[in-house]
């Protein structure tokens, strides 16, 4: 498709980043540090206190930090002032329960108000927080509590009983639960069950925040892998930095924006752009509690007028699949800049943006290890559809090859496919993954960090998504490891072994499909393969479950048992199946044309 060429700089809003050639020449990190002010007295630097409290030091405590929007109709705003008497109220609340620096605490909620007090107070008081996707089923949040050692969860009394009560007894650790809305008499004399009306509101809302390096932890997110476990990648306190940056130069945001990101903060999207960086940079933050919709998106954007908008390229198909009716009379005037994240985006997705809203959307890469965005579409420069745009300044990325003996030779000619690296390290960059410091030294190569995504770069700069060097799926923007999900569904007494894959879809990107083969005993129908799906969704969450089952004999193996699902996928598309050698046993045949 045909570059978009941008116009002439709007009069009215200067883009951060004019020329991006000229930004990449001149960055330092040590220059753009001197826009935070770091912790009073010299006590290092926080998150929260970038995010919340350095705004009311500044005397813009009025300013409103976030705008809720309920699914109900209700409406609530917070100022940055109001916001840093919460958040200080909360860590109070942790100190109360005994909670140290460094311990952990998860959330697991809607986008409510309280979740972001919660995140924000928890990093005051030095606390690392691991936010939980809430569509996620039991056995997911106990394997990530499990991990982290969990000592405190904040989250509401439905999603309380329905996926954790019955865990308890498995989380030792979990010490403390507080449960936010309207809790029964019952419910809140449960050991360690607390009411979070009783246990915040009448906390004192001045306080101070404790030495904080710009190496302390802060967050923990996880995030799936090809086998095992979820990874659990660790941030740190100096990942704010990153988060003002990116802020700035990516998403383009001025004092006087108001800002929508689309993700949950369950994600690693949620919690870096829709919670840190539009706080650090001054912004207010619209936060809608429903799920999908396209006519209430767009009222959203329309009566709030949203000026800067960060969604997800499942949406924006959504939305393309009804097409422009349902943008027709409204009055989109203040929205100047979108941008798209969570899996790459299709060209014709760019190009609907400038039908439908008369501008495209940015799309941008990175990774929960890479903790921010590392290539852009900047609002000065000329996009081309299916692009993932240019690496941020400050960031040195490159295409390389890994040879047979391991080292990397770096693709100097243009449009060459390999992986795309990245010179460590940058301000919130992955510290390590938790438990695993084997795991986490194998994604470093001659002080390149291995992203594990194939890419091109072509003879402007530009890079391209090629495809994931693994086999990790990604659907909605969820990144989902087979592992999980084929583990769900031999825990079913049916179920011998199973493996999962991604298959195409329109609107997600990538749908789970699960290959299953039975004990014997069971017999392959319509009706187990609906009791395998609801058992999958029960124990997973929607999110995370397969949406169709596929029942055989027996699945391809290597002579030492791993599943391939590499091969599984290549059958399934109709693709090349690559070398077979390790091929130990196959009751697949290949698809005819």
């Amino acid at each position: 498709m045909e570059t978009i060429r941008k116009k002439p700089a709007s009069q009215v809003v200067q883009p951060n980043l004019r020329d991006h050639s000229e930004a990449a020449a001149s960055f330092t990190w040590e220059a753009a540090a001197r826009d935070l002010d770091g912790l009073p007295e010299g006590r290092g630097l926080n998150i929260a206190h970038e995010a919340v409290d350095r705004h009311v030091q500044h005397g813009r405590g009025e300013r409103v930090a976030i705008r809720w929007l309920g699914k109900r109709g209700d409406r609530r705003e917070l100022s940055y002032a109001t916001l840093a008497q919460e958040t200080s109220r909360f860590a109070h609340a942790l100190e109360k329960l005994g909670l140290a620096p460094g311990e952990r605490v998860y959330v697991l909620m809607g986008r409510l108000p309280e979740l972001y007090v919660a995140v924000l107070g928890a990093l005051k008081a030095r606390c690392v927080v691991s936010p939980l996707f809430p569509a996620f089923g039991p056995e997911p949040i106990a394997t990530r509590a499990e991990m982290g050692d969990a000592r405190v969860l904040v989250t509401t009394p439905e999603l309380y009983r329905r996926k954790v009560q019955a865990l308890r007894d498995r989380l030792p650790g979990l010490r403390h639960v507080i449960l936010v809305g309207d809790v029964d008499d019952k419910l809140a004399a449960e050991p360690g069950v607390h009411r979070w009306s009783a246990l915040v509101e009448g906390m004192p809302t001045q306080y101070v925040i404790g030495p904080t390096t710009a190496e302390t932890m802060s967050l923990l997110h996880f995030t799936s892998g090809t086998t095992g476990r979820p990874k659990g990648a660790v941030h740190v306190h100096g990942a704010v930095l990153a988060h003002l940056v990116t802020g700035r130069y990516a998403l383009d945001l001025h004092d006087e924006d108001v800002f929508w990101c689309t993700a949950d903060p369950g994600w690693v999207t949620g919690t870096s752009y829709g919670i840190i960086a539009p706080l650090v940079c001054g912004v207010t933050n619209v936060v809608v509690e429903a799920e999908f919709d396209p006519a209430t998106w767009y009222g959203v954007l329309e009566t709030e007028r949203v000026s800067v908008w960060y969604t997800a390229p499942t949406a924006i198909r959504m939305m393309m699949k009804l097409g422009t009716e349902t943008l027709q009379g409204r009055d989109l005037s203040a929205l100047r800049f979108m941008a798209s994240v969570g899996e790459p985006l299709n060209p014709e997705a760019v190009v609907w943006g400038v039908k439908a809203f008369g501008m495209p959307f940015h799309d941008n890469w990175w990774q929960s290890e890479t903790g921010g965005i590392m290539v852009s579409n900047y609002a000065a420069m000329d996009v081309k559809p299916g692009s993932m745009g240019k690496p941020l300044p400050g960031i040195t990325a490159a295409v390389v090859r890994r040879e047979a003996d391991g080292i990397l030779t770096v693709i100097g000619e243009p449009d060459v496919d390999g992986e795309l690296v990245l010179r460590a390290p940058w301000p919130s960059m992955m510290r390590g993954y938790l438990h695993e410091e084997e795991r986490y030294r194998k994604c470093f190569v001659d002080g390149w960090y291995l992203t594990g995504d194939l890419v091109r770069c072509d003879a402007d700069g530009y890079y391209w998504f090629v495809g994931r060097a693994d086999d990790v799926i990604k659907s909605a923007g969820h990144l989902i490891g087979p592992f999980e999900v084929e583990s769900a569904l031999m825990e079913h007494p049916a179920v011998a072994e199973a493996g999962v894959i991604g298959v195409p879809d329109p609107m997600a990107g990538e749908v789970v499909k699960a290959f299953v083969a039975l004990k014997p005993g069971f017999g392959a129908s319509e009706a187990l393969s609906r009791e395998l799906l609801g058992h999958a969704r029960q124990r997973l969450g929607a999110a995370v479950a397969p949406k169709s089952i596929e029942f055989k004999a027996n699945l391809p193996k290597t002579r030492s048992g791993k599943i391939m699902r590499r091969l599984l996928k290549a059958r399934e598309l109709g693709l090349p199946e690559g070398d077979l050698s390790t091929l130990e046993s196959d009751d697949l045949p290949a698809k005819q044309p």
